[in-house]
This record gives structure tokens, C-alpha cells and sequence, in this order.
């Protein structure tokens, strides 16, 4: 269907339309693989191959690629430039200096980080993903019992469940030890030598560690916007423990940047509406979620949509939601309203 609405022009219209026009693509992105983490994770991780593709869909149909603060204070205005894009990326791993940093810069393209900051300055993966990932990397193998590290009996590896039994037992373990983050990378390194994984290898290609205040400083100084996504990548209930990750969080990012940041992304896509009032409170002027959509001068600055472009995304699709026809198939538009929309 997208290939014979884009065949007949609907792309095109839609894409150039007054609707379009009062309406912003932001798009959200984590992280590109150092490693085969995009066989891990596809719907987290790309390949810089595939990040480029983006780029030139980008660049050959003519997106304006806008960073986001003027994005939306354009938004309220309704002074968008056609076609309008904000390129978001989440977590502000390793990979985005290493990897995707030099696209940008490549293509002349503005972006955000929503920068996590707990491992900043610890050289070292985070702990639940690196087991995570290392487990899936050697799941043709039956991991022995090992009590030293949680794990209560020998687990098949193969399966998804059987992975996710060792994973859960594995932080189960550090949380009733209550390991300090020095530990838990000890733990980590005991599993990856009863896996036979190279764990030194990992750590040199830094997969799954955040970028270090050096170098987010690098990239804030060359125009990288970096803004709020809490200190520890969580979303407490309690209203005191809430309001001390993004304290936490937006300290960490303006001692390195020397910009206070104000807006937000919400970890995971894990909001509530109970947060609105909280964010306010800590001055964030627009916090984005992982709900699929185009935001428009109508939509909650708290609460605003974005599209989580992936691994198992299309060429095609991707286009589709460049021009708005992706989100409005989405909410159930027909191809009669997508062509009188595209005559508007």
C-alpha cells in the first residue's frame, strides 16, 4: 500500500502540504553497533550503514533538519519550514561520538542527545545490558551453576526466557549483595570468563558504555544539544526521588557543558501523568515520549510524539512518516482523506 500511495504522489503531497507544514517529525534514535548488538536489539540499535541511508533520504528530498529548541519554539509559532524534522537520540552511549557524531558533521545535520549520566565517568559498561548482551552473544552454551555471581543452576542458554532467568538472577544477585557499581563490573567479568567471552575486547571497544565528560564537552562545543534523561535511567513514583534524577541529571550535564538543559525524554517511553506537575516544577519545558506521531501546535509540550526509527524499518516506511502519510495510516486515515489532505 505505502509503495502504490507513494507511486500515485501521495507522498509527495502529503509531504507538501499546509497540514505537514503546522506539524514536526521528531525522530528517535538510541544507539549504532560497535559490536553485533543490532542482532541483539534490533529495535535499539542500527547500523551506520542504515543511519546513513536515513541521511540521504534526508538530504535528497529536502527535510529541514532543525535542532530541536528552535524546532519548537517555531512549533508554537507556527512558523515551521516545510518538511520538518528534529533528529533525537537516546542515552548518549559511546557509539553516538564514536559513530554517529562524524555522520552528522558529515551531512551538515543538527541534533540532541538526551544524555543519561551516571556512568559518565565510570569506564566501564552498564551493568544489566553488558550481561545481557554477553549471555545472548554465547546462547548456544549451558551456563554452568555459579553461585559467586547468582546464578543457582545450569541454564540452557537458547531460549529468550532462559536468558532472561539468568539475567534476572544475575541482578537479583547484586541488589541482595548490594555491590557497588566497581562490583557489579567484577561480576560481569567472572560471567563473560565462565561465557569464554572476550571481556577485555568488549571493554576496549567500549560497547554499551556512555561517553565521558571529555567527550560530551567535545561534541557540546561543536553544536550537539544534550538534554535531560535522568541520572540513572529510571522513573521513581516518589515525587523526592523523581526530582533528584533530573537535579542529578541536569547538574552533571551543565557542569560539563555550561548550558542549563530544559528539555527532557522520558527513559524507556516510561511516563505517567503524575510527572507533568513534577516537570514543571523542575523547569522542563518539553519532555518527549516513545508514543508514535507528528507533534503539532496542539500537542502537550510534556507529552510529545516521536518516531522511533529502527532495524526493522523499511526504506519506505521511514519515508511514509517523513511526509506525515505514515501517521496518518496510523491513525486510521483513508486513502480518500490522504487525497484531498494532499490538496490542502
Amino acid at each position: 500500500m505505502l509503495g502504490a500511495l507513494k507511486a500515485s504522489g501521495i507522498f509527495d503531497s502529503v509531504g507538501g502540504s499546509r497540514w505537514r507544514q503546522r506539524r514536526l517529525l521528531i525522530l528517535c534514535y538510541h544507539s549504532l553497533a560497535l559490536d553485533e548488538e543490532n542482532l541483539w536489539r534490533p529495535a535499539n540499535f542500527l547500523t551506520p550503514i542504515r543511519l546513513r541511508e536515513r541521511f540521504e533520504i534526508l538530504k535528497q528530498n529536502g527535510y529541514s533538519v532543525l535542532p530541536l529548541g528552535e524546532a519548537l519554539e517555531r512549533l508554537r509559532r507556527n512558523d515551521l519550514a516545510p518538511r520538518s524534522v528534529v533528529l533525537t537520540f537516546d542515552d548518549g552511549t559511546y557509539d553516538f561520538y564514536k559513530l554517529t557524531y562524524p555522520l552528522l558533521r558529515e551531512y551538515g545535520l543538527p541534533a540532541t542527545v538526551y544524555q543519561t549520566t551516571y556512568y559518565c565517568d565510570r569506564q566501564m559498561p552498564v551493568y544489566s545490558l553488558i550481561c545481557s548482551y554477553m549471555l545472548w552473544k554465547r546462547r548456544e552454551i549451558v551456563l554452568r551453576a555459579a553461585p559467586s555471581i547468582g546464578i543457582v543452576s545450569d541454564i540452557s542458554l537458547g531460549a529468550p526466557e532462559a536468558r532472561q532467568t539468568a539475567i534476572s538472577q544475575i541482578i537479583a544477585f547484586a541488589e541482595r549483595k548490594k555491590l557497588s557499581t566497581e562490583q557489579k563490573n567484577e561480576v560481569a567479568a567472572e560471567l563473560a570468563q565462565r561465557l569464554d567471552v572476550d571481556y577485555q575486547e568488549l571493554l576496549r571497544k567500549r560497547v554499551l558504555q556512555l561517553m565521558t565528560s571529555g567527550e560530551i564537552a567535545e561534541l557540546a562545543d561543536a553544536g550537539i544539544g544534550f538534554e535531560l534523561h535522568t541520572h540513572r535511567h529510571r522513573m521513581p513514583r516518589d515525587q523526592e526521588l523523581f526530582a533528584r534524577e533530573i537535579q542529578d541529571n541536569r547538574n552533571a550535564i551543565e557542569s560539563i557543558t555550561k548550558i542549563r538543559p530544559t528539555h527532557f525524554c522520558y527513559p524507556s517511553g516510561d511516563y505517567d501523568l503524575m510527572f507533568l506537575p513534577w516537570l514543571a516544577e523542575q523547569g522542563v519545558i518539553s519532555a518527549t515520549t516513545c508514543d508514535p506521531g507528528l507533534a503539532s501546535v496542539q500537542s502537550r509540550p510534556l507529552l510529545l510524539p516521536r518516531f522511533i526509527d529502527t532495524t526493522g524499518r523499511t526504506a519506505l516506511e521511514f519515508e511514509s512518516w517523513l511526509t506525515g502519510v505514515g501517521a496518518l495510516l496510523s491513525a486510521g486515515a483513508s486513502a480518500t482523506s490522504l487525497r484531498n489532505l494532499s490538496r490542502s
